[in-house]
């Protein structure tokens, strides 16, 4: 499986752009830079062990470091405007490749992702907005952790609003299979 560089919730623009931003950039960062970047996404107690993978300049999943807990940890894309490193347990990344893939995510599996250094802007209402409009209701975030995967009726017990108070708990991209609890750490 080769996709693209996705990011929490920009997972598709972080990650699809990853490569271009490696292709044009003749300072690309080393497997050491990146694995530090992607460490920063999650606590050190899950990062120490997580495995470490990023996005070749074809646009290729490379692995960087090979872990042993179940948590698969991304660099920061440094094309995108603010830090977004994520890193996600299994089913966390089960989700986010049907995300990726524009498919149904995997029933009944609840998957934790951090985002420590915060989140770059994204559409709270377009799980696949490129860029800000005037009505796709982009947002900022700071650090924070997701759960996806939850069953609808979890999901009721949030704010849903499409400009969100992203100080407090709220659902991302609600109303669409890829619904998710956005929770701020800060």
């Amino acid at each position: 499986m080769t996709p693209k560089y996705p990011v929490a919730l920009l997972l598709l623009t972080v990650l699809g752009t990853c490569a271009a931003a490696q292709a044009a950039d003749k300072s690309v960062p080393s497997d050491q830079e990146l694995i530090a970047s992607a460490m920063r996404a999650a606590p050190p107690g899950v990062a120490k062990d997580a495995t470490i993978i990023t996005v070749d300049k074809q646009g290729n999943m490379r692995t960087l470091r090979k872990g042993t807990n179940g948590f698969t940890c991304m660099p920061d894309n440094p094309a995108t405007p603010g830090p977004d490193s994520m890193c996600m347990d299994k089913n966390a990344m089960e989700w986010v490749n049907a995300y990726m893939a524009h498919k149904p995510p995997p029933a009944g599996k609840i998957g934790l992702m951090y985002m420590l250094e915060g989140g770059t802007d994204a559409s709270n209402t377009d799980p696949y907005a490129k860029q800000p409009t005037a009505g796709n209701h982009w947002i900022k975030t700071g650090a924070h952790v997701m759960i996806v995967g939850a069953e609808p009726a979890f999901y009721d017990s949030y704010p849903k609003s499409a400009d969100p108070d992203t100080s407090a708990p709220y659902v991302m991209w609600s109303g669409t299979p890829y619904q998710h609890l956005m929770a701020p750490i800060k």
